[in-house]
C-alpha cells in the first residue's frame, strides 16, 4: 500500500499545461561511458540485465519522468539518458549487494524483507530505484523539500511502486519523532552530507542491530577516520569500507 504523507500541493497547472510530451528513452546499454568503480563493477556484472522486463520498464519509466520534470525543475545536473542510467540508475543499484551481503553478516539471515529509508533522496536516489529492484523491501524517501516530494510521489504514482512512501522533513527532526525513530532496518545515503554529520542524521532512524550505509564516493577513509568518534558516541559502530565507496555501520 502506499502510503503518502500530507504535502500541500504546488500550484503545478502551468507547470504541467508547459511540460513537453513524455517521449520513451533511447536508452542503449552499449553506449553507457565506464566512468566510475561502481559503474563498472555493475555492467560488467550485469545487474541491470537481472531485473525483470517489468522492472526495467519501471526503470526506462522513471527515467523518463525524472528527465521530463527536470526541464521545469533542479532534480539532476544530468540531462541526458545514457548519462543518467550510468551515474544515476546503475549507482543506485550498485547499492544493493553492498546491503544484502552487511546485513545477512552483521544483522540477520534474511534481507528479503527490509523496511529501508533513503534519506535526503532528493530526486529518488537510490530510493526510487532500490524500490523497483527489491520489491519485498519497504522504502522510506525522506525529503525536506516541498518541490522534490510532490515529483516523488507523482514518479512513485506513475511508475505504480506499492511498496513507497514519501516523507517530508529534515532527517535530523524526524530523527527524534517517535514515528520514525528507530524504524528502520536499514538507513541509506548518498554523499548528502560530511560522514559524521551523516551519522547523526541517520542513525536514530535505525533500529537497534540495523543498519546504515553511506555511498560515500572514491577513497572516503580520512573522512570515516574523522566521522568514527560521534559514530561510537551514538552506539555505533564502523563494520568495513566497501569497495574504497561504501561505508556500512551497524547500530549495537
Amino acid at each position: 500500500m502506499l502510503v503518502r504523507q500530507s504535502v500541500v500541493p504546488l500550484s503545478l497547472g502551468t507547470f504541467f499545461k508547459h511540460l513537453p510530451i513524455l517521449r520513451p528513452t533511447t536508452f542503449s546499454p552499449r553506449t553507457l561511458k565506464r566512468r566510475t568503480l561502481s559503474t563498472s563493477t555493475i555492467l560488467s556484472s550485469s545487474y541491470f540485465e537481472t531485473l525483470t522486463p517489468t522492472q526495467k520498464d519501471q526503470i526506462h519509466l522513471y527515467v523518463d519522468v525524472l528527465l521530463q520534470w527536470n526541464q521545469k525543475m533542479n532534480l539532476t545536473a544530468i540531462k541526458e539518458v545514457n548519462e543518467v542510467m550510468e551515474r544515476h540508475v546503475e549507482d543506485s543499484l550498485a547499492v544493493v549487494p553492498p546491503i544484502r551481503n552487511s546485513y545477512i553478516s552483521h544483522c540477520s539471515s534474511s534481507c528479503n524483507k527490509l523496511n529501508l529509508v533513503d534519506v535526503g533522496s532528493g530526486a529518488g536516489l537510490p530510493g526510487v530505484v532500490l524500490a523497483i529492484a527489491c520489491p519485498g523491501w519497504e522504502v522510506t524517501l525522506m525529503e525536506s523539500m516541498k518541490k522534490r516530494c510532490v515529483f516523488l510521489e507523482h514518479v512513485v504514482g506513475q511508475i505504480g511502486l506499492s511498496n513507497v512512501q514519501v516523507v517530508r522533513g529534515r532527517a535530523e527532526d524526524l530523527g527524534q519523532n517517535l514515528l520514525f525513530r528507530e524504524q528502520f532496518d536499514v538507513a541509506v545515503a548518498r554523499a548528502v552530507a560530511e560522514m559524521r554529520i551523516l551519522a547523526e542524521y541517520c542513525l536514530p532512524l535505525v533500529r537497534v542491530g540495523g543498519l546504515f550505509v553511506a555511498a560515500k564516493g572514491h577513497n572516503p577513509e580520512a573522512e570515516v577516520m574523522n566521522a568514527e568518534r560521534a559514530i561510537g558516541t551514538m552506539g555505533a559502530s564502523i563494520l568495513q569500507v566497501c569497495s574504497g565507496m561504501f561505508v556500512h555501520v551497524r547500530r549495537a
